[in-house]
């Protein structure tokens, strides 16, 4: 795949680049958060990071004051395997060089399938952060290299945990993974119960 740069003129339908905030405090924390050599872990919230300047900030510019969860998706990944949306904006701060493989979701089909070939890879420098837009279909980052990656993930308080009540598998409910989270899996991911409506590769880089 080609792979561009969030500074690109491509990377605008996505999301924007977000700029004065201080990061220091954050990526010094990240440094105590674990990469593990094969996958990826999430964590949606982690009060080392929730305690920092940054997260303060996120909240009270990024998301207009409300109440945000700071956590990380670390680890070493090549492959699509998923593609989710939010209703809601995601901030992603790269701890260390890593690609997003992004697309719209204006680009679902009937039926809830989405072709893999829409997707467009871009890299997120080391100590940059990114807002993707609520519409922007994303999944867990990918290595930069050979190397792993850490990522601070910021979302509205909530997302990604338990539903408490699952609406009936009918159209886009059937979708609904997790609190703000609907999910797409490539079959060839092998991810328990999620709808398989990827069509084309299982897009690796």
């Amino acid at each position: 795949m080609k792979i561009q740069t969030v500074t690109e003129p491509s990377f605008r339908p996505y999301g924007r680049v977000l700029r004065g905030y201080d990061f220091a405090e954050i990526l010094e924390k990240m440094k105590d958060t674990p990469l593990p050599a094969d996958g990826v872990v999430y964590v949606p919230s982690l009060e080392a990071l929730e305690s920092t300047a940054a997260a303060k900030e996120f909240s009270r510019r990024a998301f207009g004051g409300m109440e945000v969860e700071v956590g990380f998706c670390n680890g070493h990944n090549h492959k699509l395997n998923a593609i989710e949306y939010h209703r809601s904006s995601e901030i992603d701060l790269a701890a260390d060089d890593l690609i997003l493989l992004l697309g719209k979701q204006q680009d679902i089909e009937r039926g809830d399938t989405y072709d893999t070939s829409k997707m467009e890879a871009f890299l997120l420098p080391k100590g940059t952060a990114v807002e993707l837009y609520a519409t922007t279909l994303h999944y867990a980052p990918c290595s930069a290299g050979g190397q792993g990656f850490r990522c601070v993930i910021v979302l509205p308080r909530g997302t990604n945990s338990a539903l408490e009540e699952k609406p009936e598998p009918e159209g886009e409910d059937k979708l609904l993974a997790a609190r703000n989270k609907w999910l797409i899996a490539h079959e060839e991911a092998g991810i328990l119960g999620a709808h398989c409506g990827l069509t084309g590769s299982n897009l690796e880089v």
